[in-house]
């Protein structure tokens, strides 16, 4: 994405809040940019405002919601090119439009959608947020998310919540923890989850197990998942929109976690991965790269797994990933 794309999509997410404020607060451009009341104009007490913003969050339409879920879109695609440094601005103000709006709806029906949208948002700003190094931030949005998916009454949400939430568990050094967290997430969906989410859960679960010391459980964890995945090239989850999983993604997160049990049979599953990947996916080709680092480490090919270091080091500087700097560190360290 070239400089003026980047530009005007910062300009297209500036326009849509406009609308958005516009609408839920019944307000005009120029009382937007002058929150001044005109002279002699009369001061509304307490409640009048109140209930001006309960009614304007009581009218929030279909449409509006959509915008919302349009605007998480958006920054998710900027997110997974770019990175997350240069969205933290529009990300925030995305989070705080979506808490206004819920904030003020009364009823449930007016709740749901809002809620919903809320916690879909809040899991990208938090897992950005530990992509650039702010853990207590990211816990926070978590909460947010965890909270938002109970308001709308989504399970599904809430149990994706919880298990991204294991990871800063994990990285904080807390991975048994971390293990208890993603299984009671899967205890919270059930069955009720779509077979994308529960195989997600079951990889995550596989990932904080191999972190534990726990291979017996993560072998089981990673069979369970690639039993669940449906078969085929789709990715995306029409029940769950953050979810992007197929059998090639988790054929790579397979490697990845057999990598950290030090099992040779890593490299074959990671390089099957580098083919087939997405190359929009720049951040996650930067972790693959790590992940074969890993892999030709535990084998002692020093070589290769200086290749594949130098093409993290590179992606993680292009997307500003302050995690996967540190693992790249981490991994050198070793050579």
């Amino acid at each position: 994405m070239y400089v003026s794309e980047w530009e005007n999509g910062k300009r297209t997410i500036s326009d849509r809040y406009a609308r958005i404020l516009r609408q839920l607060l019944g307000v005009t451009d120029g009382e937007l940019r002058d929150s001044d009341p005109a002279p002699g104009a009369p001061t509304a007490d307490g409640y009048d405002d109140l209930l001006s913003r309960i009614d304007s969050a009581s009218s929030v339409s279909e449409s509006m919601v959509k915008m919302f879920n349009d605007q998480t879109e958006l920054l998710r695609t900027m997110d997974r090119q770019r990175g997350a440094a240069a969205l933290v601005d529009q990300m925030s103000g995305h989070l705080s439009a979506l808490e206004d709006a819920l904030n003020f709806a009364v009823l449930p029906a007016a709740r749901r959608p809002v809620a919903l949208a809320l916690a879909g948002a809040s899991t990208l700003a938090a897992w950005q947020a530990i992509d650039s190094g702010a853990v207590e931030r990211a816990w926070r949005h978590y909460e947010l998310a965890k909270r938002a998916a109970r308001d709308a009454e989504e399970p599904m949400y809430l149990a994706h919540a919880m298990g991204e939430q294991a990871y800063v568990l994990c990285e904080a050094g807390r991975p048994a923890l971390a293990v208890d967290l993603v299984r009671d997430a899967q205890r919270t969906v059930g069955q009720a989850g779509s077979a994308r989410l529960r195989a997600w859960l079951y990889a995550a679960e596989a990932e904080m197990c191999a972190h534990a010391d726990m291979p017996d459980d993560c072998r089981r964890a990673l069979d369970a998942a690639m039993a669940v995945i449906p078969p085929g090239p789709e990715d995306r989850d029409p029940d769950m929109l953050s979810i992007f999983l197929n059998s090639a993604h988790l054929a790579r997160w397979q490697g990845n976690v057999l990598a950290l049990l030090g099992e040779e049979s890593a490299v074959t599953s990671l390089y099957g991965a580098l083919e087939v990947m997405d190359p929009t996916f720049v951040r996650a080709r930067g972790g693959l790269h790590a992940d074969l680092a890993q892999a030709h480490l535990t084998r002692a090919e020093y070589d290769d797994a200086r290749t594949h270091l130098r093409q993290a080091r590179l992606l993680a500087s292009r997307t500003g990933s302050v995690r996967q700097r540190r693992r790249v560190d981490m991994l050198t360290a070793r050579l």
